[in-house]
């Protein structure tokens, strides 16, 4: 029954190096506030949960080794793949993170000389979080063996057909986004 006692260890070493963690955290954020730049913040906010879920992961997962060594079950070789893919979707969650907090961040005039306007910073979050939501979701088809070529190479062909069917919609959508781009009036302005 060794095993069992090293799995409690394991659970047992990761609590403590989470609540470790989090004090580091802690402490990074007090610091952070003194310094006159918000990058710091943005970061050390945006990293203080996935990292401890990063912590956590990984310790249920050395803990399942320990017992993977005790019992040969198929249903243990789904690990490996799982760390994998865990890490990936944890390091997304910080990116996602980081981009939401960005977006509020630019948007104050305390933090930039010329802030950016509301609308503007809420497409480009849009934009990247949705870049960063379709990216994990082909490293991690990648990761569990599938081929991803065949999915971008479906998705160019898709694109290329949806484009000729909806060019009126498209050359609508590109000319709002040129007045957009080019703001001739603001949110408020009365037209």
């Amino acid at each position: 029954y060794r095993w069992i006692y090293q799995s409690f260890l394991i659970i047992l070493v990761t609590s403590f190096v989470s609540f470790g963690v989090k004090k580091l955290f802690d402490h990074l954020s007090k610091v952070a506030k003194r310094t006159r730049t918000f990058w710091d913040d943005l970061i050390i906010n945006s990293a203080r949960r996935p990292v401890r879920m990063f912590i956590w992961v990984n310790g249920m997962l050395w803990a399942t080794e320990v017992v993977r060594q005790v019992s040969n079950e198929p249903i243990f070789d789904v690990i490996d793949p799982i760390r994998e893919v865990s890490f990936i979707v944890i390091f997304a969650w910080f990116m996602t993170q980081l981009i939401n907090r960005g977006e509020v961040t630019v948007q104050n005039p305390d933090n930039l000389e010329k802030p950016m306007d509301p609308t503007t910073a809420s497409a480009l979050g849009k934009l990247l979080r949705l870049s960063v939501l379709i990216t994990t979701g082909l490293v991690v088809l990648q990761t569990l063996g599938f081929s991803v070529s065949g999915v971008l190479a479906f998705g160019g062909i898709g694109g290329i057909a949806v484009g000729f069917a909806a060019r009126d919609m498209l050359a609508n959508f590109f000319g709002g986004l040129m007045i957009y781009l080019d703001q001739p009036f603001r949110v408020g302005d009365w037209i």
